[in-house]
Formats: C-alpha cells, structure tokens, sequence
C-alpha cells in the first residue's frame, strides 16, 4: 500500500571520490552538491547516500554544514571518477571505481519520507527500473537525472550511448537532460517527437548559460538561464539545478517558476566561484 509522504524531496545517489586534474581526492556526486540547493529551496528534504565506509572520512566536511539534512550509509565500495579539464567548459572523465546498485531493500533502508524522490546515478546500474518502480509502490513521484541513462557502468575512459533498458523510465515523471546527454538519448536533436517517445510527463534540457528547455504535455517552452556566468568551473551545477527545481515542484510551483529559480541559485554559486575560484564543498 502507498505511505503516507509529506510534501517535499529526497535525493538519493552514491557518493563518488573526485581526482580532479590529478589534485588530491576531493567530495564528489549529487550529495556534494544538493545540500545547497535544498537549503536556497526551503521545505522538507533530504539527501541520501551510499559510499563505502574507509571513504566516509572524506565526507565529513559535508556531513558538518549540513548536519541531519544529510545521512550516509554504509556500502561496500565507492565510486570514484577522474575529471580532466582543458578549460573551463570542457572536460574529460574517467570512472574509477564503479559505486554500489541501489536495490528495494535499500530504499527500505533510506525511508524517504517526501512526495518526491531525485534520483542522481553516476552511472547507468546506480537505479535499475525495479528499483524505481519500488519508490513508486511506496507512493512517492520520481526525478531522475539523464546521465544514469547514457553512461555505462565500465572502468577507464567514460562511456556514453544510449543503450539503457526500455522500462528504465517507467516510473520517471521528471527526466532531467544535460545538451550532450540529449543529443545521445535522441540519437540526433532533441525535439517535442523524441521527448513523446520517451513517454516521460515532464523533461527538462539543459543548456548550461543558454538556459533550459521544459517539455510538458507535448508542447516546449524555454526558460533563459538568470544571468550569464562565464570561465568558471561548473562541476556540480546540474546535480543543484534539478535538486532546487525538483524542490520547487514538490511544494507545487510550476515548472517555469521552478526552473528561475534553480537557474538562479545555479547562477548565484557559479558567480562566487568566479571569486573564491572553487566549488563549495566543505
């Protein structure tokens, strides 16, 4: 039977250790990033990991700023990627160590406890589709973010195609796409065509200082990003762009009020950036 859930949203996803142009380890996946989001948005919400425990150390500065919004438990690995800049808008990963699959038992572990849950895979078996269709028996709606559908679960160099199982958007009602992401989901430009096909209620396309586009009910509507913030690294800014956005639907905002104001608060950490010159994860 569905739960009872109160209005809000849970982020789910693994942990992942970040070696950035070869520097010393550093916090990386949705949970090194969401917290800021869900604090700007207000609201119920929380953030949920998975990581292995050796590797909980590394987190602790989170686990200090954010205190109970956010938990971590115990996995047997942590997955771990290499980001190679050549300049400030591109990048080169590689997977380093592939994280842990969530599975129905663990969402029985996380017992989220909102109308929403994000999902932010790291690779494509981070979330399979019995583990979605899992948080919606429980009553919840689902967000995911499109990158668990084009990168595949293989050591070395990154590997993205569009090889993800049909049912893995069953039980999706927001899909969130970076450009790139797009481009390789439609095997092509992504249009109202494609986004029907995907059969999911609502998509979102991003593209970066160019904005959003939001698909609902087969019609498209651009959203601009709030101002242009340009030579500055932009690790992370996705995984607070769709946490926020996901935040402001759960309180029932609309989809253009809830994408300004995720393109703002993106925009807001992206220009302190350019003046403290790194991410804020502590």
């Amino acid at each position: 039977m569905p739960r009872e859930v109160i209005p809000g949203v849970t982020v789910l996803g693994n942990l992942a250790i970040d070696i950035i142009n070869g520097a010393p380890p550093s916090p990386g996946g949705c949970a090194s990033f969401a917290g800021v989001a869900l604090l700007a948005a207000g609201g119920a919400g929380q953030i949920i990991a998975m990581g292995a425990e050796r590797d909980h150390a590394l987190f602790d500065g989170l686990r200090t700023r954010f205190g109970s919004l956010l938990q971590i438990l115990p996995s047997e690995r942590t997955s771990s990627f290499s980001l190679d800049y050549d300049d400030t808008d591109h990048r080169h990963m590689g997977v380093r160590a592939i994280g842990p699959v969530w599975t129905a038992e663990d969402i029985e572990a996380a017992d989220p406890v909102t109308t929403w849950v994000h999902l932010a895979p790291l690779l494509r078996t981070d979330f399979p589709a019995e583990t979605l269709a899992a948080l919606a028996a429980r009553g919840h709606r689902v967000s995911y973010d499109g990158q668990g559908l084009v990168r595949a679960d293989r050591l070395g160099p990154l590997v993205e195609d569009r090889r993800f199982p049909a049912d893995l958007l069953d039980d999706v009602d927001i899909l969130k796409l970076a450009e790139d992401e797009a481009v390789i989901v439609a095997d092509g430009p992504f249009d109202t065509s494609i986004a029907r096909q995907l059969g999911v209620a609502e998509i979102l396309v991003t593209y970066g200082s160019e904005g959003c586009d939001i698909y609902v009910e087969g019609a498209v509507e651009r959203v601009p990003a709030a101002w242009r913030v340009l030579d500055v690294q932009t690790t992370g800014a996705g995984d607070m762009f769709t946490a926020c956005y996901v935040a402001h639907r759960a309180v029932g905002h609309d989809p253009r009020r809830a994408a300004e104001a995720a393109s703002e608060l993106v925009a807001g950490e992206l220009d302190r950036r350019l003046h403290t010159g790194a991410p804020d994860r502590r």
